[in-house]
């Protein structure tokens, strides 16, 4: 006979999340749904988390929980829900599943280029919008995309 497993802190929480959802009316969390399905709502559980350090200050190479740069709350933001992010935004775009500016989704990474490369990446909240952590003496907070130099990525 199999002992039974007690539930780990992320599985309650994550239930304990989708009860909230529930509740107010947002999708839920199924079990054996589709892989994008269960994407999409990890993705707005991340959102959700992201959005609770509005106000948290810029500091580079900060990773939360009081103070992020742009990476730091993606992964933090993600982690939070299970998924594992690698700590730059180059590389994090490196790791997601790319998808098109037309099937962006709230939840997904925004990532921003330049001839160099990756620079910056937030999280699209919809509405031409992202929430990210800007730059040194800002705090996190939301703001409209302000280039077309962008990709988003889903994580999975």
């Amino acid at each position: 006979m199999a002992a039974h497993k007690r539930p780990t802190k992320f599985s309650r929480a994550k239930a304990a999340s989708a009860l909230t959802l529930a509740a107010v009316g947002a999708s839920v969390l199924v079990p054996g749904g589709s892989p994008d399905a269960e994407a999409a709502n990890l993705s707005t559980l991340a959102l959700q988390i992201a959005e609770s350090k509005q106000g948290a200050p810029y500091q580079w190479g900060a990773t939360g929980p009081y103070s992020f740069d742009c990476s730091g709350l993606t992964q933090y933001s993600y982690k939070r829900v299970g998924k594992k992010l690698p700590r730059t935004a180059a590389a994090q775009y490196n790791r997601v599943r790319h998808v098109p500016g037309s099937a962006r989704q709230r939840g997904d990474l925004v990532f921003f280029h330049s001839t160099g490369g990756v620079y910056h990446v937030g999280i699209y909240v919809g509405s031409g919008k992202i929430l990210h952590a800007p730059k040194t003496g800002a705090v996190v907070r939301h703001e409209r995309i302000w280039t077309r130099s962008v990709s988003y990525g889903r994580v999975n």
